[in-house]
């Protein structure tokens, strides 16, 4: 009996058990009357899961729907409370927030679950509520990481629901706070539903506005698109992102060049959604509606189909570990739905996948955990251009070879690039021709031969013009710019190509390629002029001190070498060895002998005097000594005066400028040099802009050209760009680079803010560099046909008759004494002579018989002194030997 008992309850208990969940679950959707495609998607979803069977075996699903209008909260209760009536398991949200705020409270009272499928504003957040649309703040994360990683310096906002500034209030708080994004600027316009945008967008070109935020139905985005094609802001240069997660669902036409980029939430490669979507067209076209887009599943539509998915498996699995008892409930009553707390917990635990990614959720029933795609538009549809998630943040996609800029050179295919240049050679000039030359033959140079370089490469053409004002790009008082950066920014010109320094403030202000050559500051001056040797320059070797010192030492030691040779008895000799009855010595150290022995010395002559005395010989080898001492240092110092003329600059770098005040010195005007000074903290740089600022006139110039020509006037220094300058003194000798470079910088390619073809110019100047055709091109325009003269190396290859001059006067003040000397000592000795012709004949005869050269010996003439008492003899002609008689 008891066992029959115990199998009774037992079997009671099982079918309690299994009847505690009903066949039949209901599923309350209170959708708004603008609703339709949430509210489809809601039936079409419930059908789904009854005919698929697996998520809820043997039971069915039934989908209970009302639908109220916007912001009517007292509709929306009554409703819900009809909901609890009937005995629901959760109910599906409306839209507007007044009316998710009387449900998210009903719910919370009942304990019934609440799914949202769109964007809820948070006020409060519910113990039942789980909202499977992204967070906000994720989303307004995502937009950001898009902003900074695209380089964005400024945007506007265009919004049409006052929501939007709390949704977005992430990247509308980007300029205040640290980091990366403090500097970016940000505009807002409401545009009211159904306002025309032509105005507006007129507006925001004055401004130079290029990137937009729209957070509009789309519909309202594709009229904003026709009226900003009406004012040139479709074209390459403008950026849009759309906030709107259902791009895909409509069809883009007509929009430009413009760069439009949106983030989806739905995988189109994902099964289940394939089959959702396929459903859905199935059943669309069964009912005899016309499917123009093949993805026709909105964001919150597919939601809807994920909420239902996982809250059907969610209620199959809590029925499997406990009773699950689905009750009727009244607003008036107390009693609440135990299971339905426990089904919200249990559904924000787990994380599986569907249509619209891994439903994550945080304790609040938040999906504060999901990933994007990030979406390229275009008129041939969406291309998946990278992704972004809550952890890693946002992830471009790495393009195949040759696919990179598939989408810039289909651009180029339709449109000639408009360059803006400044005429400065090397790299650009006008071509030198008789012939009239039209478009881009006119122009040479450099920067003429990289654009043939790049243009065939990518195959794309160009136009040049010149930069109207003819200046490089200066930000004015006002803001704005001038020059080929003004061009740019007002979208007169493409790309902008000359000298044209990368700066900090420029790149502010526009996009710059990688650069194409690499130089720094410097600074031109005027070689100076090579002063003349002085006549006795070499002299020079030895200070007149020293030359005193030598000519005092002279004097002493010849005085001193005769004392010792009269004082000491070795000196005094026989004259006549061979005669030993002579009893008369001599001395040979005479006062002159001593005289011509030391300066036969100095000159490294020697003479026939030789010392015989040991004291005599000390002396001597004192003296040569002493002689070979000071010529040595003397010849070695007169080789280093006379063979380095070099012309010392009063300057050699940009100390020696700061320091002084006599050279003034400038740059070119609104260019990066003059820039570079302004800015610079440096002492040394700051106290030269002070220098520069305070002269008058003005030491800037309006070109290179007209600094060039105030060096070469002499006393001013130019500072320009060390590239230009080898260019200018290989073909100017007369000008010379002072010191090394005072900065580091680069020349690029510049083009408007977000340009397209950045990337493509800078990939061919990378490839341009790698094959050295860069340089070659730099050895093209660079070198000069006729190479100037190295002074220096002229002046150590030769010496001029200045460096030497005052010697050869020497020697010619030597010989024009000797030649007095030697009249004055024939007009002596011929006075001496008995028999004579007169004076002036005889030096004729004399002068006669040397250039004849006759031999060197002759019988001696006989002197007055010789016989005094002997009568006047005749005249001798002392050119003729037989003519002279002797005694």
């Amino acid at each position: 009996l008891w066992y029959w008992i115990l199998r009774i309850v037992t079997i009671s208990i099982m079918f309690s058990s299994v009847a505690a969940l009903p066949e039949v679950i209901k599923i309350g959707g209170l959708f708004e009357t603008n609703e339709s495609q949430q509210e489809l998607a809601f039936r079409k979803a419930i059908e789904m899961i009854n005919s698929d069977g697996l998520n809820l075996p043997g039971k069915k699903l039934q989908a209970r729907t009302r639908q109220v209008p916007p912001q009517d909260s007292f509709r929306a209760l009554k409703t819900a409370c009809d909901f609890l009536e009937e005995g629901m398991a959760a109910i599906i949200s409306p839209k507007s927030p007044s009316n998710v705020g009387v449900l998210q409270s009903t719910c919370d009272t009942f304990e019934i679950p609440l799914i949202q499928t769109h964007w809820s504003p948070g006020y409060k957040v519910g113990n039942t509520s789980i909202n499977f649309y992204p967070d906000s703040r994720g989303l307004a994360r995502a937009f950001s990481d898009f902003m900074l990683t695209h380089n964005w310096k400024s945007f506007t906002l265009i919004y049409e629901d006052n929501e939007a500034l709390i949704r977005l209030q992430e990247i509308l708080q980007l300029p205040s706070s640290k980091g990366i994004g403090h500097n970016i600027k940000i505009m807002l316009r409401h545009a009211k539903p159904g306002q025309d945008f032509s105005k507006m967008m007129k507006d925001l070109y004055k401004l130079n506005e290029n990137n937009f935020v729209l957070d509009l139905p789309l519909p309202r985005v594709k009229q904003l698109f026709i009226d900003a094609t009406k004012v040139s802001l479709m074209t390459e240069y403008q950026s849009y992102l759309l906030t709107s997660l259902d791009t895909h669902t409509e069809n883009w036409t007509n929009i430009g060049l413009a760069n439009i980029s949106a983030f989806r939430l739905i995988n189109p490669e994902n099964e289940k959604y394939k089959k959702f979507v396929s459903e859905w067209i199935f059943s669309e076209q069964t009912a005899g509606r016309n499917i123009i887009n093949k993805q026709p599943v909105t964001t919150e539509a597919a939601l809807v189909y994920d909420s239902l998915l996982w809250l059907s498996h969610m209620i199959n699995e809590l029925d499997r570990s406990k009773q699950i008892h689905i009750k009727s409930l009244y607003c008036d009553g107390t009693q609440t739905w135990a299971s339905g707390l426990q089904l919200v917990n249990a559904m924000k635990i787990s994380s599986p996948e569907y249509t619209t990614g891994i439903l994550k959720f945080d304790k609040n029933g938040t999906r504060s955990s999901f990933e994007l795609d990030l979406v390229k538009i275009s008129t041939k549809g969406l291309h998946k251009v990278g992704t972004w998630d809550t952890e890693i943040g946002l992830h471009l996609s790495k393009r195949g070879e040759g696919d990179e800029f598939g989408d810039v050179l289909d651009i180029l295919k339709n449109k000639t690039l408009r360059v803006t240049t400044k005429l400065t050679a090397p790299y650009m000039s006008k071509v030198e021709s008789e012939q009239e030359l039209r478009g881009n033959d006119r122009y040479e140079g450099f920067c003429k031969d990289l654009l043939d370089k790049l243009a065939s490469k990518h195959h794309f053409q160009y136009t040049i013009r010149e930069v109207v004002d003819g200046n490089h790009g200066k930000r004015l008082d006002n803001g704005s710019w001038n020059g080929m950066i003004g061009e740019l920014l007002r979208k007169e010109a493409d790309i902008a190509i000359a000298d044209l320094s990368i700066t900090y403030e420029r790149e502010e202000a526009v996009d710059f390629t990688m650069p194409w050559m690499t130089l720094g500051i410097s600074i031109l001056f005027k070689k100076p002029d090579k002063k003349s040797p002085p006549m006795f320059s070499f002299l020079q070797p030895l200070s007149l001190e020293v030359w005193f010192y030598m000519g005092t030492a002279y004097l002493g030691v010849s005085l001193f070498l005769f004392i010792l040779a009269r004082l000491s008895p070795y000196e005094w000799v026989n004259p006549h060895p061979c005669d030993t009855e002579n009893d008369t010595v001599e001395n040979q150290f005479t006062l002159l002998n001593c005289f011509w022995f030391t300066i036969g010395s100095i000159m490294q002559q020697g003479s026939d005097i030789l010392p015989r005395a040991i004291s005599t010989r000390i002396v001597a080898s004192s003296w040569w000594f002493f002689t070979l001492i000071m010529i040595s240092s003397y010849t070695a110092n007169l080789a280093a005066f006379l063979t380095s003329q070099r012309m010392t600059s009063p300057i050699t770098d940009a100390k020696d400028l700061a320091k002084q005040t006599t050279i003034q010195y400038g740059s070119v005007d609104g260019g990066s040099t003059q820039a570079f000074f302004r800015n610079s903290s440096y002492p040394i740089y700051k106290r030269m802009w002070s220098f520069m600022e305070s002269q008058r006139p003005s030491v800037f110039t309006k070109t290179n050209g007209d600094g060039i020509s105030r060096v070469k006037m002499g006393n001013y220094a130019f500072l320009m760009e060390s590239t230009s300058i080898e260019y200018i003194t290989e073909r100017r000798c007369e000008l010379t680079k002072i010191g090394g470079e005072l900065d580091s910088k680069g020349y690029g390619i510049a083009t408007p803010p977000n340009s397209p073809y950045r990337g493509l110019l800078s990939s061919g100047i990378l490839e341009l560099q790698e094959t050295q055709q860069l340089h070659m091109l730099k050895q093209k325009w660079w070198k000069a046909p006729v190479q100037c003269v190295d002074d220096s190396a002229a002046d150590s290859a030769e010496m001029g008759i200045r460096n030497v001059g005052g010697v050869f006067l020497v020697l010619g003040i030597g010989s024009c004494l000797g030649a007095i000397l030697v009249v004055m000592e024939f007009v002596w000795k011929a006075n001496k002579i008995l028999e004579r012709e007169s004076i002036p004949r005889m030096l004729w005869n004399e002068l006669k018989s040397t250039l004849t050269c006759r031999g060197s010996s002759r019988p001696a003439p006989k002197d007055a002194e010789d016989e005094p008492s002997v009568e006047k003899m005749p005249m001798v002609n002392m050119s003729k030997i037989e003519d002279y008689k002797f005694s």
